[in-house]
């Protein structure tokens, strides 16, 4: 017997006069939740302060998850010792994904790690919920009220309606510098494109016949003009066991402009799709078969970020200057991606390290807000070494300690030794 329908009353509304609005307070507003975000509210909450993670996307994770990177880089030192550099969510991270088997260490010049976008996409907002920490997604900035240095409070529109978020403490962990563009502090932005990449995962390949690093860049270099690719390299980076790998073999612009961004979108899945021809054509017992299981979003490399205390400098990344307030380390290389055929690789010895100095996370004229990951201050070179997963999150547990520290004063006033002695994981061995 079919079951009755449970009676359910239908209102007819109109939109108010005034648009919706929330309001919440909180000890620390971040935003962006990408690596460097979500380990920022991590730390923060772990400090025992109240956190609201706000990002424009509709999902957590930024682009470590959305743009399916697949990889990450800057974790650990260069061969043969193999040091992790960094440590904080990176632990828990491998030791979770680990026991299901959705990460794998790949040893070369340094160890990078593979793991699944979508097992790590869930750890984050798992452990995001567990901490207590509230979200706000799908926002984009519209207001931000400052008193003198200090910023007040943040302003979002969403789809449901306005947010205004108020803290003592603000995280900029846009990638873009949004926060501090919009609450008019000096940015820097690179005299010509700083090429961004589309992503995307294919399946049922063989990953018995994958082509070799050096040998795959060859081949594309050679047969690009035939194909219409537009770089002339590229890196397949396969997860062992089960005929997948990312695809890192397109270089697409990455404009603030909001209609020229959504055509580079475009575009470059255009460009995707004929690494995807090339690939089957050329390499027939590899990819043949291949097929896209997903298209991430854009991933965008350097494209605005704050002018700091102090701008890091490719002379300082070359020496492996070591900062009285460092609150990050890596190897990584300059990888400078300004050229639209190619990169720039400039590799460092076993035992090299460089680190970034808190002063390059802040502004000079604002007393309560630390910028993290891509949004920190360098030149153009110097920012391509520090700008991958490794680094990045260890400046989102600087800028939660940094905060922490400054306890409502500023943070250009904090004791550096004590956050030194705090950040010791991810500074010394």
């Amino acid at each position: 017997m079919p079951h009755a329908l449970t009676e359910l009353t239908v209102h007819t509304v109109t939109r108010p006069s005034a648009p919706a609005a929330h309001a919440l307070e909180a000890d620390v507003c971040v935003v962006g939740a990408g690596v460097s975000g979500v380990s920022a509210a991590i730390e923060s909450a772990r400090l025992g302060r109240d956190v609201v993670l706000v990002d424009s996307l509709p999902v957590l994770g930024g682009q470590m998850v959305n743009s399916l990177i697949g990889l990450f880089c800057g974790v650990f030192g260069n061969a043969p010792g193999y040091r992790q550099l960094t440590h904080g969510m990176f632990d828990e991270i491998f030791a979770d994904l680990g026991a299901s088997e959705d990460v794998h260490f790949n040893r070369g010049h340094t160890i990078t790690v593979s793991y699944d976008e979508v097992a790590l996409g869930r750890w984050v907002e798992r452990k995001i919920r567990e901490l207590g920490i509230r979200v706000v997604l799908g926002a984009s900035i519209t207001g931000v009220e400052k008193d003198r240095r200090r910023i007040e409070a943040v302003t979002f529109a969403t789809r449901f309606g306005d947010v205004r978020v108020a803290a003592p403490g603000f995280v900029d962990a846009s990638g873009d510098a949004a926060l501090a563009w919009e609450a008019g502090l000096p940015c820097r932005i690179p005299e010509r494109t700083i090429y961004g990449s589309q992503q995307i995962v294919l399946e049922h390949l063989d990953e018995t016949h994958q082509p070799g690093r050096e040998e795959l860049a060859e081949h594309v270099a050679a047969k690009a003009d035939d194909y219409g690719l537009l770089r002339r390299d590229g890196l397949a980076f396969f997860f062992p066991g089960r005929n997948t790998a990312v695809m890192n073999m397109t270089h697409i612009e990455a404009p603030l402009d909001p209609v020229r961004a959504a055509q580079a979108q475009l575009e470059g899945r255009e460009q995707a799709d004929r690494v995807v021809e090339f690939l089957r054509a050329e390499y027939p017992k590899a990819f043949g078969q291949a097929r896209v299981r997903s298209y991430g979003l854009p991933g965008r490399r350097q494209t605005r970020w704050i002018k700091g205390v102090h701008a890091l400098s490719l002379e300082e990344v070359r020496a492996g200057t070591r900062f009285h307030d460092a609150v990050a380390r890596t190897a990584w290389p300059i990888e400078l991606h300004d050229r639209a055929e190619g990169y720039v690789w400039e590799m460092f010895d076993a035992d090299h390290l460089h680190y970034v100095p808190l002063r390059s996370m802040l502004s000079p004229d604002a007393d309560n807000l630390v910028a993290a990951g891509r949004c920190a201050d360098g030149d153009a070179a110097a920012l391509s070494s520090v700008r991958v997963m490794g680094p990045c999150a260890a400046m989102g547990a600087g800028a939660a300690h940094a905060l922490d520290l400054a306890s409502g004063g500023s943070v250009h006033d904090i004791d550096t030794p004590v956050l030194r002695e705090r950040l010791a994981s991810n500074l010394d061995d």
